[in-house]
């Protein structure tokens, strides 16, 4: 299977939604029980329901068991019937739903008392001994470097990161994995290793805000109260959005390089293809570094020029939108490599189905008049950018907009109705482009404003809506897009950013990667306008 097991005992492990055609593989990597906690028909027609799985799980000689949990709904004797199930399966134990969290939590909650739901799954008051003078919803790159903002800024307090994942990746260089031009291991570290010193680490799932309380629920039915409250849990690939996709990523020629595990799999099929035909797509925007759908075709074309096969490669750029790039600066430089590569411009044509096994990928194509096409198109490759939302629990909460992000205003990153409440990174509603960069300011911006606002002062920082976009077009050089509101173009170095460089290539694959670790994660305020 294509998705990574998570070990949280020799016994016990988790992991995402598992199709029937991963069974043998879950056979052989030793698994000798599968728990499914993802209710039937939650992710629509392309989950398989627990009859499917269960004889699956059959036929390859594995224990089933179906013990559905809604998201955020977990109850005592839900908890109760896993520890059952966890003392009475064979050994060892896997077991999924959507992501894995619903899992893990369940776990957490029958293997620790104390983690449990009580005996109301939502308790009326907080369960936490005393209240954080801030709560970080999420350990990305906006989630650690704002918490090492605060933290550098003012060192005793206290400060709990609410973040059920134990590793933090390195995003940006998946694109250059899937080029070939990176290790993915290099890109994913323990959790632990970039926690802040000295936070609470509270490793579990948000299920719900509650900030009429000053608390956030998590999907164990603890509360966790605040003071102040920072929303940064990043965005969701909608995988299930496009029909019958998650059954066939990671193979068919199906890929993406927005999953970790996915990223290697994209070198592969580059490495492989002689011929034929690669189709690459973007989403509706917005959607997280808005370049690397296109980068991926750039650096497939720039290998298959190399070995001398592009001429026998119909490459195709399927986008929902009416242009190459948002920021037409950079778009005749673009440009220029679409014709290089002989690469053909599909605009709104929208990705909505996938048929792995006959190869075909199903595109919403708009015409002049605004009407819409189903189109079935053959591939030997896909390439595929998943839509991307809000996370449910923000989109679903008091706090958000009417697009379903947390919303702030754009200047100060401060919510406008809940005055102790801010957001960065790919969540908040900003109008920004959704890249690291673009966290790695706003961190700034938002711990300054925070503690500001704690000590009775007026917010000092206005965000000018920077980020950057490292557009890789070839091995050895790139095109650096920074811009902020209204696409101004905010170059940090005296370069003309709209010409590709060796040394915007040297920043992006040697330099930055460095720089993530030991800079940003480490509120090492580099090029910010401002130091500690």
């Amino acid at each position: 299977m294509s998705t990574p097991f998570v070990q949280h005992d020799p016994t016990f492990s988790t992991t995402a939604q598992v199709l029937p055609d991963d069974l043998p593989g879950i056979a052989a990597a030793g698994f000798r029980s599968l728990i499914c906690n993802r209710p039937d028909g939650e992710g629509g027609p392309s989950q398989p329901n627990s009859q499917a799985m269960r004889e699956a799980a059959e036929r390859a000689g594995i224990a089933f068991a179906y013990l559905p949990v809604e998201p955020g709904k977990m109850t005592p004797e839900q908890a109760q019937a896993f520890a059952r199930l966890l003392e009475t399966m064979p050994k060892p134990v896997l077991a999924y739903c959507r992501t894995g969290n619903r899992s893990a939590g369940l776990y957490r909650a029958a293997t620790t008392p104390e983690q449990a739901p009580k005996a109301s799954s939502i308790a009326p008051a907080c369960t936490w001994e005393k209240t954080f003078d801030v709560v970080v919803v999420g350990g990305g790159s906006a989630g650690i470097a704002v918490t090492a903002s605060l933290l550098r800024r003012q060192p005793g307090l206290n400060v709990a990161v609410i973040e059920p994942r134990d590793t933090h990746d390195y995003q940006p260089a998946w694109t250059l994995v899937g080029g070939g031009l990176f290790d993915a291991r290099k890109t994913r570290r323990p959790m632990s290793e970039v926690m802040p010193k000295g936070v609470t680490w509270i490793r579990a799932a948000v299920a719900r805000f509650e900030p009429d309380e000053n608390r956030v629920r998590l999907d164990t039915g603890e509360a966790v109260p605040y003071r102040d409250l920072v929303v940064a849990p990043g965005l969701r690939l909608a995988w299930e959005r496009i029909e019958g996709l998650e059954a066939v990523l990671g193979k068919y020629g199906v890929t993406s390089n927005y999953r970790y595990d996915l990223a290697p799999y994209t070198w592969e099929l580059v490495r492989a293809m002689g011929s034929g035909t690669a189709l690459f797509t973007q989403p509706a925007m917005p959607i997280k570094c808005a370049g690397a759908p296109q980068k991926a075709m750039y650096l497939s074309c720039d290998h298959w020029q190399r070995v001398g096969a592009l001429d026998k490669i119909n490459v195709e750029f399927n986008t929902d939108g009416a242009v190459l790039f948002g920021v037409a600066a950079f778009v005749p430089a673009l440009m220029q490599y679409v014709s290089r590569y002989r690469a053909n411009l599909a605009f709104g044509s929208n990705l909505v189905a996938v048929d792995g096994p006959n190869k075909l990928a199903y595109f919403d194509v708009k015409d002049a008049d605004g009407g819409t096409e189903r189109v079935a198109k053959p591939f030997d490759m896909l390439h595929v950018v998943p839509p991307q939302v809000a996370p449910d629990f923000v989109r679903d909460s008091q706090l958000a907009d009417a697009a379903g992000w947390c919303e702030v205003d754009p200047a100060t990153l401060q919510h406008p109705r809940y005055p102790n409440v801010f957001a960065l990174g790919d969540a908040c509603s900003a109008p920004n482009a959704k890249t690291a960069a673009a966290a790695r300011k706003q961190a700034v911006i938002v711990a300054s404003n925070l503690l500001a606002m704690r000590a009775g002062r007026p917010l000092p920082r206005r965000y000018d809506g920077y980020g950057a976009c490292p557009l890789t077009v070839e091995r050895g050089k790139v095109v650096l897009a920074e811009f902020g509101y209204g696409g101004k173009l905010l170059p940090t170095f005296p370069l003309d950013p709209r010409r590709p460089s060796a040394f915007a290539w040297l920043l992006k694959a040697k330099l930055l990667p460095w720089f993530y670790w030991n800079g940003m994660l480490k509120a090492r305020e580099w090029f910010t306008g401002t130091s500690v």
